[in-house]
């Protein structure tokens, strides 16, 4: 289950494994969990995914503003630059506030982790602002794991996962993601 207590046994042990240092950490809005990377990897930047936001705006809002809402707020990270995406974020808030005060008060106090996307290479900007690659990796395990119906022990699913985890590593290790190629130059220094 995910609760404000379980983040920083998680980082912890991830730390404890042999991961030194973290450059971005990206995740939806669970709590207590930017709190905790802070404490484990203070370095580490924190991106919130914008998916999982506009999926929390379009609830939030009455169905027939939910079209418009969804393509004005996606025009944040269609920006050239952080500087132009706040602009049209706070576009927004001064558009949409009257009606939807609620879920402008809500992106206000998150908007430090809206845009950090933003400081990275252009190339890997469309990957690193959702958690979709992560969830394409959660579905594929999924997936592999329904028909089993249930493991005889927490150990043996641990062993399962860990498993379709190694086979997704040999299956992708020679592929670079979209633009991480032409990035890596400017990732690495």
């Amino acid at each position: 289950g995910e609760n404000i207590e379980v983040w920083p046994e998680v980082l912890q042990n991830m730390k404890s494994r042999g991961l030194k240092q973290v450059e971005l950490f990206l995740a939806d809005g669970v709590v207590g969990m930017k709190a905790a990377l802070t404490r484990t990897y203070p370095k580490a930047h924190f991106q919130r995914c914008l998916v999982h936001v506009m999926c929390n705006i379009c609830a939030k809002v009455r169905v027939d503003d939910r079209e418009k809402i969804m393509n004005e707020f996606k025009q944040i990270h269609q920006q050239t630059s952080q500087k132009e995406a706040a602009a049209v974020l706070h576009e927004f808030y001064a558009k949409w506030n009257k009606a939807y005060s609620h879920v402008i008060k809500g992106l206000r106090e998150i908007e430090p982790d809206l845009l950090v996307f933003y400081n990275y290479p252009k190339q890997i900007r469309a990957s690193i602002y959702s958690t979709n690659m992560i969830e394409s990796f959660n579905n594929a395990i999924k997936r592999k794991a329904k028909p089993k119906a249930e493991f005889p022990t927490e150990q043996s699913l641990d062993v399962f996962i860990g498993i379709q985890a190694m086979s997704y590593n040999d299956r992708y290790f020679n592929r670079i993601h979209k633009g991480f190629g032409q990035g890596q130059d400017t990732l690495e220094s």
